[in-house]
């Protein structure tokens, strides 16, 4: 506490500097913390005691059915888990660093109705002055603003973690997600968790068009069938999602894996294994599938008559590529988590070995550790990284403690 609490009040004479002395404190102060302070000083007051609203039914609408609202609410328990466990208060935002959503614990919660860290609230440095909200956005990286950093003094006891929010399919920005508490509970693994709970909410967004692999790809809803297998299971037919049971599913998955067709025998042996079912619960199943794809499923072979996207071939195509990076930020997990089919069991298997070979090759820092956040017990990635990092002699690199970190845990 003594080495946090210094650092607090150096934190606070950089910014006592800078107020009574102009660019006094430039020495002393990160240059994005500086550059934020000379905007919000040119618009914000010094005393300002809470951040302005938007129009609040124009928020609401923005909000509601948005795909940002669709993800939250689909790794919401999480979310609330991660705030009441760690007393903290999280909230999403639009890109113009509107806020859209919160979630507090008990103490944090009353702490950010009063300066409005409230859905519709304002939290560009423009409006309220520095913080981690607003840099995030504007840098596109994660960022974390701690105590006096803040211009504003309403949260100067406040620390901040925030990481983008991006489409991971067009690349788009959707905003932000924030972390924040008291300056006392500051840890080191703060921007960390920001950025692992952002990577979560941009696995749970709804696909809106085909995995392209452009970033620049218009965002419109192409047609056809777009189907999420890895770490989850969605699809969608034209920009509108299936409501599929476990084995319709697993059904489609099959026959968007092998685009050229498969017999019943094929399919029901992929599907099936040894299993004793027989061929009519098969066709049962396809004649209910084809009746939710409004026919677009052929016989003899069965095969799908539409233009098919999956992020399996997604993931494979950027390793075919070297692009390890955007492969790995691309690959969500396990391949149909639980499914008994053995051609899954084996494609999923497949899929993962060649991460993971891909980053044994090429062990970048963020790659890994996002990689591990999937596969928190593979310790030969985390350990080819750090032997990578002190080989180069980068012995101060910032992914060093995390991977230590997390080798710690792995090895526990």
């Amino acid at each position: 506490m003594d080495e946090l609490d210094q650092r607090r009040r150096l934190a606070l004479a950089a910014w006592t500097s800078w107020i009574e002395e102009g660019d006094g404190a430039a020495a002393s102060v990160r240059p994005e913390i500086l550059d934020s302070w000379v905007r919000s000083g040119a618009s914000v007051a010094r005393d300002v005691g809470h951040a302005p609203l938007a129009d609040e039914s124009e928020t609401r609408s923005f909000w509601q059915g948005s795909p940002l609202q669709i993800a939250v609410e689909r790794v919401e328990e999480e979310l609330r888990r991660t705030a009441e466990d760690g007393d903290l208060v999280l909230a999403v935002t639009d890109p113009d660093t509107r806020v859209l959503w919160t979630y507090g614990g008990r103490v944090m919660r009353r702490k950010a109705e009063t300066v409005n860290f409230v859905p519709s609230a304002r939290w560009d440095d423009r409006s309220v002055g520095t913080n981690a909200l607003d840099l995030a956005n504007r840098l596109d990286r994660p960022s974390m603003v701690f105590s006096a950093e803040h211009y504003a003094p309403i949260v100067h006891n406040w620390v901040c973690w925030a990481a983008p929010l991006h489409d991971p399919v067009s690349g788009a920005k959707l905003g932000v997600l924030d972390i924040s508490t008291t300056w006392d509970r500051t840890h080191p693994i703060g921007l960390a968790t920001a950025r692992v709970l952002a990577r979560l909410v941009e696995q749970a967004l709804p696909r809106t068009h085909q995995y392209a692999g452009d970033p620049a790809a218009e965002d419109i809803v192409e047609p056809g069938l777009v189907l999420s297998l890895l770490g989850t299971a969605e699809a969608r037919v034209d920009g509108q999602r299936l409501l599929l049971n476990r084995r319709q599913t697993e059904i489609l998955s099959l026959l968007a894996l092998h685009p050229d067709g498969l017999s019943l025998d094929q399919l029901h042996a992929m599907l099936y294994g040894d299993h004793a079912v027989t061929f009519s619960t098969l066709k049962a199943e396809v004649s209910h599938l084809r009746q939710a794809l409004a026919g677009q499923l052929a016989s003899r072979p069965y095969r799908l008559l539409m233009p098919i996207a999956t992020d399996v071939d997604h993931v494979l195509t950027l390793l075919r590529r070297g692009d390890v990076a955007t492969a790995v930020d691309a690959y969500g997990g396990d391949l149909l988590p639980g499914t008994d089919s053995p051609a899954l069991v084996e494609m999923g298997e497949y899929v993962a070995v060649a991460v993971r070979e891909a980053l044994l090759g090429d062990p970048q820092p963020d790659a890994v550790l996002r990689y591990s956040e999937l596969a928190p017990y593979d310790t030969a990635v985390l350990e080819a990284c750090l032997a990578q990092l002190e080989g180069e002699g980068r012995l101060r690199h910032p992914a060093i403690p995390l991977i230590k970190a997390r080798l710690a845990v792995a090895d526990a």
